[in-house]
């Protein structure tokens, strides 16, 4: 293998397919893990691949991964905001790391939504190509 993609998932990602499907589509987070896992296939990568609805649990899979990794993909969802500890936890990794963010949050309707704290730790931002952009991320990172 020539190494191991992290991708995490945050809060109320597993309702993918359920939740807000005029915002989020109805590609289900299997569906996600799938498209990642092929990707990864091509380039002789693996995946882990990770969802919790819990901060403190988010933290400790970052810094589990912290070292060795081929790269990180993050869709921090609603820690984008005010998930200051993950934002720490990612600043400690030594692998390039990619967030995203299925929806377009610069042009949802809340302006909360716009201002992401994470994107300060990571190497780029892939936001509003639906759960294609997971994919996009995952390409890049075995690319490097």
């Amino acid at each position: 293998m020539a190494g191991t993609i992290l991708v995490l998932n945050g809060p109320n990602l597993n309702l993918l397919g359920e939740r807000e499907p005029a915002i989020y589509g109805s590609t289900t987070l299997a569906d996600i893990e799938a498209m990642c896992r092929a990707e990864a296939d091509a380039t002789g990568h693996a995946i882990d691949f990770r969802q919790t609805n819990s901060e403190a649990e988010m933290v400790d899979w970052i810094q589990q991964g912290r070292k060795g990794l081929a790269g990180i993909v993050i869709n921090p969802a609603a820690f984008s905001y005010a998930g200051y500890p993950v934002l720490d936890a990612l600043k400690l990794v030594d692998c390039p790391v990619v967030e995203v963010h299925i929806s377009n949050i610069h042009r949802r309707e809340e302006d909360w939504r716009k201002d992401t704290i994470i994107s300060q730790a990571v190497t780029g931002t892939i936001s509003g190509l639906g759960a294609t952009g997971y994919a996009l991320a995952v390409r890049y990172l075995a690319g490097r």
